[in-house]
């Protein structure tokens, strides 16, 4: 039955598949390259060949002889030394941290205080007067209650500024009555020297003083203002009485001349003159260290209009001004229009 399937004219050689050459070669153990030989990790591009023929494992790949370079630094690290920061002592620790104690205790002192009465509570405590003195005192002042702390220093040191002024006018008031002890005509600057300390004593306390606490106070840009106006004014009568004009007040010029009549009187108006010529230099340097302190603040010229607008507004007296004055307006526009009604 099979012999009628095959095809008589076929070549017998073609229809077996193992005939096949290669088939031949393969099965014989031939060198052929394989896929499985194929190593991409190797070094070379040659596909290793199996040791035996084939299902046995390939030898594996030789090692480099070399070792791998290493980076080494061509230069050595720097040796390590310690910075002036780093050095910090015991004693420096301590300090700061009483320090750190002492600003903790003070602002627990001022939340205390605060909490126990309001700031309208107070009572004045600036001149200190005794109890039995008919007049009581007019201002509250307390640096460390009222001014920050950044600001204190520079708040206390003006208030002794104005002190010196104080003393200052003293001294102009007996080189002034040494001037007069040796000359008649200086009668007229020993009345003004009177003049000068009781008239500037107080106003100086009040018109730049005063402004320039409550502006550290409550940082208002109008009391900096009222403070560089009317200081740079102290400053330049510090100016003319350092010069000590004729009749003014006692200094360089009448020191001179008086010197040739009586040296000691002649002493003293220098040493005056010497004195408000340092005060006159310690103003200026206030001024513009105060000048500085204000732009730092932030404040400006705008919010000095808004702070004075809005003072005057809550004053009493002008609120009652501007409410006479509106009702006045009121029953003059009502009486004109009745007036006019009647002429119809």
């Amino acid at each position: 039955m099979s012999d009628f399937d095959s095809n008589p004219f076929a070549d017998p050689e073609a229809a077996n598949p193992f005939a096949d050459p290669s088939v031949q070669q393969a099965a014989g153990g031939g060198n052929q390259k394989g896929l499985d030989d194929y190593n991409p990790f190797a070094e070379t591009n040659q596909v290793t060949r199996p040791a035996g023929g084939v299902g046995q494992p390939a030898a594996p790949a030789p090692r480099p002889a070399t070792q791998p370079a290493i980076m080494t630094p061509s230069e050595d690290p720097p040796p390590y030394t310690a910075t002036g920061q780093q050095k910090i002592s015991t004693d420096e620790l301590q300090k700061r941290q009483e320090e750190l104690e002492r600003k903790a205790a003070e602002l627990q002192r001022k939340e205390q205080e605060m909490r126990s009465q309001s700031y309208d509570a107070r009572q004045n405590n600036w001149p200190p007067l005794p109890k039995k003195c008919p007049v009581g005192p007019c201002f509250y002042q307390d640096f460390s209650v009222d001014i920050p702390l950044e600001f204190q220093k520079t708040v206390k040191f003006i208030y002794y500024l104005w002190m010196f002024h104080v003393f200052v006018l003293l001294l102009n008031l007996l080189g002034s009555l040494a001037y007069f002890a040796v000359d008649s005509s200086g009668g007229t600057t020993f009345g003004l020297a009177i003049v000068w300390f009781i008239l500037f004593t107080p106003c100086s306390f009040v018109c730049w003083y005063r402004p320039l606490y409550k502006a550290f106070r409550n940082d208002s840009s109008f009391n900096f203002f009222v403070f560089f106006f009317v200081f740079f004014f102290q400053f330049c009568m510090s100016i003319i009485q350092c010069l000590g004009i004729t009749n003014f007040s006692v200094g360089w010029l009448s020191g001179l001349s008086t010197l040739g009549k009586n040296k000691a009187a002649g002493i003293i108006m220098l040493v005056i003159g010497l004195i408000f010529s340092i005060l006159a230099a310690v103003d200026i340097l206030v001024l513009i260290k105060v000048h500085r302190m204000y732009r730092s603040t932030g404040a400006s010229f705008q919010k000095a209009q808004q702070e004075f607008a809005t003072g005057v507004m809550r004053n009493e007296a002008v609120q009652t001004a501007a409410g006479n004055a509106a009702a006045g307006a009121a029953r003059g526009a009502v009486s004109g229009q009745y007036g006019s009604g009647n002429r119809y």
